[in-house]
């Protein structure tokens, strides 16, 4: 009776979640703090936003920043100092390693993790990206999704693109716009209901660790949230984003490091395939593996069949491609 009352009990009181600012951040935000109010119809969530690292600088490519923390460092900073109780993120975001005293509390359920087109208006007739004229310019932020689109599309040019989704749209469609085409992520354009722009889903690239789903990060030692936050957690999403982090944590990489991989279940088996690209295309390295994953110890094996995977990338030379980027 007495947990019972205690776990009743949290969801009174106030609840402080930090967010970007961007657009898209605070319609992913919105979504988690739409759920916690269903949860707990009690709880006052006040609501704190802030721009990062990634947000201020523009004008420059990801990968050259040099800094794993791109999209996660300030919001890090609030719940350090206790600003926050908790941060939303996009799990693609977030670095493998997290700062001491801080975990990813839940995960939340995956949207299409898949990478999709939206063609320029001149191009409204195009479904493909097959389908553009040689040396048509095709913008995106991203080194893995260069590294798989080159080899794939080897008649497209591929240019940096910077900014939040809005932005990008707006210089995809401007009357002098340079750009054919952009590549984004189909669940940032489907949850901002933008959906209607995709002209094509992206099978045969391999996406970002983690990518389709929210992550929630925590301090360690705030029971109250942690405990909060419970009810945000899939299952099945968790577990596929558990082993893609174990990878990405074993390689080393973060979010602007060209790391693809996807998973897919069969019965109670995780299929996990990756691939790993250098910038131009010209070399990768890919591999899969599979194990059962369920029961008390599902967790577990999640891990561990990522760490497997990385492993085998590594024997077939996955360092050597990373260390020529992270150098």
């Amino acid at each position: 009776m007495q947990e019972a009352t205690a776990v009743k009990d949290i969801g009174t009181g106030e609840l402080r979640v930090g967010s970007r600012d961007s657009t898209l951040a605070l319609i992913q935000t919105q979504l988690v703090i739409n759920q916690l109010q269903q949860a707990y119809p009690k709880l006052k969530i006040k609501l704190e936003t802030m721009k990062t690292i990634g947000d201020k600088i523009q004008d420059v490519t990801m990968n050259k920043i040099g800094d794993k923390g791109l999209f996660t460092k300030e919001l890090e900073i609030a719940l350090a100092s206790n600003a926050v109780d908790l941060v939303v993120h996009s799990l693609k975001d977030m670095p493998a390693e997290l700062p001491e005293n801080m975990m990813l509390a839940a995960i939340t359920v995956r949207e299409d993790p898949r990478d999709a087109v939206v063609m320029a208006p001149r191009h409204a007739d195009k479904r493909d990206l097959a389908e553009l004229p040689p040396n048509s310019t095709v913008g995106t932020g991203s080194v893995r999704r260069v590294a798989q689109l080159q080899r794939q599309y080897p008649h497209l040019k591929f240019q940096d693109i910077r900014g939040n989704l809005t932005p990008r749209l707006r210089k995809l469609d401007a009357e002098d716009s340079t750009y054919d085409a952009i590549v984004l992520a189909y669940a940032g354009l489907h949850r901002q209901g933008l959906g209607e722009r995709i002209v094509q889903k992206l099978d045969a690239v391999l996406p970002a660790v983690g990518q389709g789903s929210l992550g929630i990060e925590v301090r360690c030692n705030d029971q109250r949230t942690r405990a909060l936050v419970a009810c945000l957690n899939d299952a099945t999403s968790r577990l596929e984003c558990i082993a893609e982090r174990q990878l990405m944590r074993v390689l080393e990489g973060g979010c602007s490091v060209p790391i693809g991989v996807k998973s897919r279940w069969e019965g109670n088996q995780l299929y996990l395939r990756a691939i790993v690209a250098a910038p131009g295309g010209e070399k990768l390295v890919e591999a899969e593996t599979n194990d059962y994953v369920d029961g008390p110890e599902a967790e577990q094996r999640a891990a561990a069949l990522g760490v497997r995977l990385a492993e085998m990338m590594r024997e077939r030379g996955a360092d050597e491609i990373l260390n020529t980027i992270t150098a």
